[in-house]
C-alpha cells in the first residue's frame, strides 16, 4: 500500500547547495545589505523555522520578526500591506517558496533584494508517502504544493534542516561581512546539534515493532523517509481538508494490519478527524507537532524540545520488539 518518496543520491544533494549558494551570491548584492539604525541585521522570517534559524545562527547580531504570528496556521497566512511594505525594508527575507502562496506573493511585490529561499537550499521532494490518490477518492481537495506536488515541510528532517542552516549562514556572512565568524561558527553549532538530533531519531526508532504512524496532517513525509517509517495522512498535506468515507474506511483497516496503536494530531489544527477515527477504531490519541509555530500549547519551547517530544511519542505509540 505505502509508496515509499524515492531517495536522493548524495551528488543531487551535493548539486542543489552549489546552486543555492550560486544563487545566494546572485541576490545578495555586492556590498552586502545595510544594518538596521541599532547596528543589527534586519532580518523578516516567514514563520516559524525560518526564525528560529536565523535567531540560532545570527544571536546578537540580528533582529529577527516573523511574517506568521505564534498561534496562526501557516497555511492560512495572510499578507497585510504593512507587512509586505516591512518586507521592503528587511535586510535579509527568509522564506520556504511554495509553503505560503501569501508569502511568495508579498516577496515578489516588495522589492526585497536580500531574499533566501529554503527550498533551494535542499532537494524538495514530491510527496508520495502514504500510497493514496487522495483526489481520486472524491474528497475534492488538491493536496498539493508547488507546481509538482512538493511536501514543503522539510525542516522536519533534521539533516535537511541542517542544509538549509548553512545556507542561511552563508546569507548572513555575505549581507553582514563584518560579523563573518559569528555567523560562521554560530552555524557549524547549530549543525552540530541538529546532527546529534537525527542521531537520537535514527538510534530511538530503528527498533519499533511497528512503522506506520497515521496523522491528520500529513506533515511528515520527510521524518518517515529519513527513519525508515510509513506515514498515513488522514487528509493530506492540507491540515483542514475533510477525508472521504472511503479513507477513514482504509485507514481503519490498515490500523488492524499495521498494528497502529495512535492517532496523531496536532496543536495548530482541529483534532476532530483524529479523535473521530480513533473512536471508531478503538485507538489512542497523541500529538506530533510539525512545527510549523511555537505556542505555550506546543510540547517545548524551541525546535530542539517540540522534536525531542514528538520523538518520544512516536516511540511510544509504535512500541518495541
Amino acid at each position: 500500500m505505502n509508496v515509499r518518496r524515492r531517495l536522493i543520491p548524495t551528488a543531487a544533494l551535493a548539486g542543489a547547495v552549489a546552486l543555492a549558494a550560486t544563487a545566494l551570491t546572485a541576490c545578495s548584492g555586492a556590498a552586502g545589505a545595510a544594518e538596521g539604525k541599532d547596528g543589527k541585521l534586519d532580518v523578516m522570517a516567514s514563520f516559524y523555522p525560518m526564525q528560529f534559524l536565523a535567531e540560532q545562527i545570527g544571536k546578537d547580531h540580528v533582529k529577527v520578526d516573523t511574517l506568521t504570528k505564534p498561534g496562526v496556521e501557516p497555511h492560512d497566512l495572510e499578507i497585510t500591506p504593512k507587512q509586505t511594505a516591512q518586507l521592503g525594508e528587511a535586510d535579509v527575507v527568509l522564506y520556504l517558496k511554495t509553503l505560503q502562496p501569501a508569502v511568495d506573493k508579498a516577496v515578489a511585490q516588495s522589492g526585497v533584494k536580500n531574499v533566501v529561499d529554503a527550498a533551494t537550499l535542499t532537494k524538495l521532494e514530491v510527496h508520495g508517502t502514504s500510497g493514496h490518490d487522495h483526489a481520486a477518492e472524491g474528497d475534492g481537495h488538491d493536496h498539493s504544493h508547488g507546481e509538482a506536488g512538493e511536501d514543503p515541510h522539510v525542516w522536519l528532517d533534521p539533516v535537511k534542516y541542517a542544509e538549509i542552516a548553512k545556507g542561511v549562514g552563508a546569507a548572513l556572512e555575505k549581507s553582514d561581512p563584518d560579523h563573518a565568524a559569528d555567523y560562521k561558527k554560530n552555524t557549524a553549532d547549530l549543525v552540530a546539534k541538529l546532527g546529534a538530533l537525527d542521531t537520537e531519531f535514527k538510534d530511538g526508532l530503528k527498533n519499533t515493532a511497528s512503522k506506520t504512524f497515521i496523522t491528520t496532517h500529513s506533515a511528515f513525509g520527510y521524518l518517515a523517509e529519513r527513519y525508515g517509517l510509513d506515514q498515513e495522512g488522514i487528509s493530506g498535506v492540507d491540515p483542514e481538508s475533510e477525508p472521504s468515507p472511503a479513507r477513514m474506511k482504509d485507514l481503519q483497516t490498515l490500523a488492524k494490519q499495521d498494528n497502529v496503536s495512535t492517532v496523531f494530531f496536532e496543536t495548530l489544527a482541529s483534532d476532530k478527524t483524529a479523535k473521530t477515527l480513533a473512536t471508531d477504531t478503538g485507538l489512542k490519541t497523541d500529538v506530533l507537532d510539525p512545527l510549523e509555530g511555537i505556542t505555550d500549547k506546543s510540547q517545548g519551547a524551541d525546535y530542539f524540545e517540540v522534536m525531542r517530544a514528538n520523538l518520544k511519542n512516536l516511540q511510544k505509540a509504535l512500541g518495541t520488539k
